[in-house]
């Protein structure tokens, strides 16, 4: 199958950036080294095209209706210009895909999902609407910058009139930016270092992502590619689909209770709900290596006496702390922080303690 473009493919070429195939598009995973990209975005700024992920259009008076159904956090409790993190539960108490819900108006919802899980999931929505509210796949028109890190307001404030630095965490706003008309700017990400995402239709990528470039370079903004994002999100203890979170994985077990709310009825509630009432048997933890050695996914867990207790989701040397971190299931009785684990690599045992997360707690 050929793998999908996104719409700056060529720019990225020419940037020299390594390019890989991932979640079925040719994507960047580094232009210069994932160090320096990581680097770039914990202490100035940088950008990653990330216009691969879905966005869905729910429009119509059945909207709310079909969105509170299929995803487990409260729908009803976010107003305009707010954006709320949740997921679509199964049928068999595991997860179709994580997401976010942008309330744009009044019966008017974008959902931002997984590239991987794009035609998963628009069938999913398509399967439970059941009240015709209108669903458009925008995914393909999309283009969508992530610009992350502690001087991201400083170089994009020159491109648009909104107060960027006054944005709480989850709103967003649709405006004028880089002097294209009805860009939503968004105060998300996924790398702990704060920013902000930007979507805006295709036709417009090359003009804006020039913009940014140019009023960060005083700032230090450099491009990042997917190697970064990936440590980026670890060291935050953010789940990524397909690794952390998956089908068979329920968002009890996967600390993913915050966004998964009784207070109305979704998809397998009733066995979620008694999940949380007699408890899960595993649940996944972050973990710092206490011995030189890094974590990868698959890597058995054990306990002291060489016991199966769970299993390594995502793991890296984290370039902030300079040591092996991860996530991973393990049995409930080790989930306490400060609890010794062992993570077998390479037929060696080697030490790690269970730590609260994020392993990254900001300059």
């Amino acid at each position: 199958m050929e793998l999908k473009k996104v719409a700056l493919n060529d720019v990225h070429v020419a940037l020299g950036a390594k390019m890989v195939p991932f979640a079925g598009y040719n994507m960047p995973v580094r232009y210069s080294s994932d160090l320096d990209e990581h680097h770039t975005v914990r202490k100035a700024v940088g950008i990653f095209d990330v216009s691969h992920m879905g966005e869905f259009l729910v429009k119509g008076p059945a909207a709310l209706d079909l969105i509170q159904r299929v995803t487990s956090n409260d729908a009803a409790k976010i107003s305009p210009g707010k954006v709320q993190y949740s997921c679509f539960p199964n049928n068999q108490g595991g997860i179709v895909d994580d997401l976010l819900v942008y309330y744009l108006a009044p019966e008017s919802y974008m959902l931002v999902v997984n590239a991987s899980n794009i035609q998963k999931d628009w069938d999913w929505l398509n399967q439970h609407n059941t009240g015709w509210a209108e669903l458009t796949n925008i995914s393909d028109d999309t283009s969508l910058f992530a610009v992350q890190g502690p001087k991201a307001a400083a170089a994009l404030q020159p491109l648009t009139a909104l107060d960027l630095s006054s944005m709480p965490y989850y709103t967003f706003a649709i405006a004028e930016f880089a002097g294209v008309p009805d860009v939503m700017v968004s105060a998300t990400g996924y790398t702990g270092s704060g920013g902000f995402e930007i979507y805006l239709p295709n036709q417009h990528a090359q003009t804006v992502w020039d913009k940014i470039m140019a009023a960060g370079e005083p700032h230090g903004i450099k491009p990042i590619g997917l190697g970064a994002r990936d440590t980026l999100r670890l060291e935050m203890g953010y789940c990524l689909y397909g690794n952390d979170i998956n089908d068979t994985t329920s968002p009890l077990e996967a600390g993913l209770g915050w966004i998964t709310k009784f207070t109305k009825s979704f998809t397998n509630d009733e066995e979620l709900k008694k999940q949380k009432e007699t408890g899960v048997t595993r649940k996944l933890v972050g973990f710092e290596m206490a011995e030189p050695g890094i974590p990868r996914a698959h890597y058995e867990i054990t306990n002291a006496t060489g016991e199966n207790i769970g299993e390594v989701t995502s793991g890296t040397q984290s370039p902030s702390l300079g040591k092996g971190v991860g996530l991973g299931y393990v049995q409930t009785a080790y989930t306490q922080p400060g609890t010794e684990i062992f993570i077998k690599v390479r037929n060696k045992s080697l030490k790690a303690n269970i730590i609260k997360l994020p392993f990254y707690k900001g300059a």
